[in-house]
């Protein structure tokens, strides 16, 4: 994106300019504390702007523009870099660079200017065409990839090198975050082969690691252990974290929402932080072999966690990235205890940690400006990570190798023991076969003996059983007899139908004695109903109770005192008063009264009937067809 400024100043200053701008190379040059360009020479392709060839301008109010920063008030507040790369020390402000290149017509290549820090939110570009006039150039993660020149995770601009004039660039950076302004001219074809090259090596570092992802997926599969899949979303969080600080995630992961690069940092540094402390907690049996660390790393867990949904509602927190240096201290810590104990596999861990704690630290150093750059320091954690990455899979396979010698042994002992068991098995299954045979001699000798007597004793109950069914029916012949010839009392009655289900089983004989017929449906099939005794329709499903029909359907009272009430009112041939019914049954007089009423009118229509029925003859009393 490009946008043209005119500043018009008078002829004489342009001649003037023009006239004398060797002059003025010559004088910045020889004079110590003037500014240093950039010369654009065919011999060296690649030239890093350090140290005295840019200075620096912070606007604290970051309202600052081109037109006022071009002043002289404001050029002579501009002072020269003093340190190998310039950093935006307070993120707050706005800073101007100012550099200045001396271009050459002569050139047979073509130029580019290459910006590295990849976190830089907003750059503008203020390129001059010779004539005190800016054209600016927006670059940064606000803006979508697609937007950019080439197809590559830095920012770059192709320089126009057509005079031999000695130009004066300004650039405006405007992050949130700490950001370096690394700027780099280079020519075309050296940029290309760099790029292919430094291309090639991140195929290779995030190849390794999705090649230890997968094989630590495969071992969870394999083994089912959790230290594996915990391995795996660590290793993928710092790839993650390493895409998004060479800005390879928003060239290839989201390169249409720049907005994901404002918690891509965060998210994955919480990946890689979280489930590196639960990789340790289960890999170094923290539980049982430390339970000390396992409580202070559970903590840093929970604590990280909280940390994260705070930086979700103010995203400036992620830049806290020097507190990840916490949970790693503490993790190396507990694998140096854990070695100490005896742990053989934690060696490995303890060293690889050591690793990644040493470029924690380099990357420290670095941003408090205590070491110079340079590429080998400003890829220190990257390289140190590749290292962790390797121990800790030889970590991994020392477990693993640990874990089988463990299941040899095991294994052994356990062959050894069943061997000792196999021995002792045929010894007493020995001495137990001649017992067995002995024992069972004698069982037979004495299962004769009982089979002899068991048959005696089937006679006998044969005998026994027939008496007993005899004796049941003559005293259900005399129960009936003595309760036809005369009336007993409650207690006695009670004593026959003693409760509910006796009460409604002679009830159920006297009902269905011609059979089972559906009142709805006429259907003769039936299941048990709901209710006990009563019967359910197999066709219509209709439930009939066994006192629906009956003499004693709706009754409220006690089924046993309705039986004797309807006994006493057949023995007295439906002259009973309801109050001798009140006296004997303990019930209230007018509730005897309507229910003897009702079955005195039923005595005296079916008189002549129970009369013929003889000593059954109350139980004709019992179903009443009006109901």
């Amino acid at each position: 994106m490009k946008t043209k400024l005119q500043f018009p100043i008078s002829r004489i200053i342009i001649r003037y300019r023009l006239t004398f701008s060797f002059l003025l190379f010559v004088l910045f040059c020889t004079k110590a504390k003037a500014q240093l360009p950039v010369l654009i020479d065919d011999s060296t392709p690649h030239q890093i702007l350090t140290f005295g060839q840019i200075d620096v301008l912070e606007d604290a109010s970051g309202k600052l523009n081109i037109g006022q920063v071009l002043t002289n008030p404001w050029q002579a507040k501009f002072v020269a870099n003093r340190n190998r790369i310039p950093k935006n020390d307070h993120t707050a402000s706005v800073y101007w660079y100012r550099f200045k290149i001396g271009h050459n017509e002569a050139s047979s290549k073509r130029w580019l200017l290459e910006f590295f820090d990849q976190s830089i939110t907003n750059l503008e570009l203020y390129v001059p065409d010779g004539f005190n006039s800016y054209q600016v150039n927006h670059f940064g993660t606000d803006y979508s990839f697609a937007k950019r020149v080439y197809a590559h995770k830095n920012f770059t601009y192709d320089l126009e090198n057509k005079s031999n004039q000695l130009l004066t660039y300004y650039i405006r950076v405007k992050s949130p975050n700490p950001v370096s302004a690394i700027i780099v001219l280079r020519d075309l074809r050296w940029f290309v082969g760099y790029a292919i090259g430094e291309y090639f090596i991140f195929g290779l570092f995030y190849g390794m690691i999705i090649v230890f992802c997968l094989y630590n997926l495969l071992m969870f599969f394999a083994v089912k252990r959790r230290q594996y899949l915990f391995y795996v979303l660590y290793n993928l969080g710092i790839g993650l974290y390493e895409m998004c600080n060479d800005g390879i995630a928003f060239q290839y992961l989201w390169p249409s929402f720049p907005q994901a690069n404002v918690y891509g940092f965060g998210v994955a540094l919480f990946i890689s932080s979280i489930f590196g402390m639960l990789f340790t907690m289960n890999f170094l049996y923290l539980k049982a072999k430390a339970p000390g660390f396992y409580k202070v790393i559970a903590s840093l867990i929970v604590l990280r966690t909280l940390f994260f949904v705070a930086c979700l509602f103010d995203t400036r927190l992620f830049n806290l990235k020097i507190l990840e240096l916490f949970p790693l201290i503490v993790v190396f810590a507990a694998g140096v205890y854990v070695y100490r104990k005896g742990f053989k596999p934690a060696m490995f861990l303890m060293i690889g940690y050591g690793f990644l704690l040493t470029g924690f630290v380099v990357k420290i150093l670095l941003l408090l400006k205590w070491i110079p750059y340079g590429t080998l320091v400003y890829y220190s954690l990257s390289i140190c990570f590749i290292f962790e990455m390797i121990l800790v899979s030889f970590a991994i396979g020392n477990s693993i190798r640990t874990l089988r010698k463990k299941q040899s042994r095991a294994q052994k002992r356990i062959i050894e023991q069943l061997r000792i068991n196999e021995k002792l098995t045929r010894t007493l299954n020995n001495e137990l076969s001649l017992l067995v045979e002995e024992r069972t001699a004698e069982i037979s000798k004495k299962a004769e003996i009982i089979e002899q007597q068991n048959i005696e004793i089937s006679v006998m109950n044969s005998m026994l059983k027939k008496d007993n069914i005899e004796l049941n029916l003559n005293i259900e012949r005399a129960t009936k007899a003595r309760l036809t010839s005369k009336v007993p009392d409650f207690e006695e009655f009670c004593r026959i139908y003693p409760d509910k289900e006796s009460c409604f089983s002679y009830i159920a004989d006297i009902k269905w004695k011609k059979g089972y017929t559906c009142k709805k449906c006429s259907n003769t099939h039936y299941l048990a109903g709901q209710t006990l005794y009563s019967k359910r329709c197999t066709k219509c499903g209709y439930d009939e109770s066994v006192i629906a029909g009956t003499v004693f359907q709706n009754s409220r009272i006690p089924i046993n005192k309705a039986l004797y009430m309807l006994f006493l009112v057949y023995s007295s041939k439906g002259t009973i008063s309801s109050y001798k019914l009140s006296q004997i049954l303990d019930i209230r007089q007018s509730t005897c009264w309507t229910y003897n009423s009702k079955m005195q009118k039923l005595f005296h229509e079916r008189k002549e009937e129970i009369k013929k029925a003889g000593v059954e003859g109350w139980s004709r009393l019992v179903v009443d067809e009006t109901y």
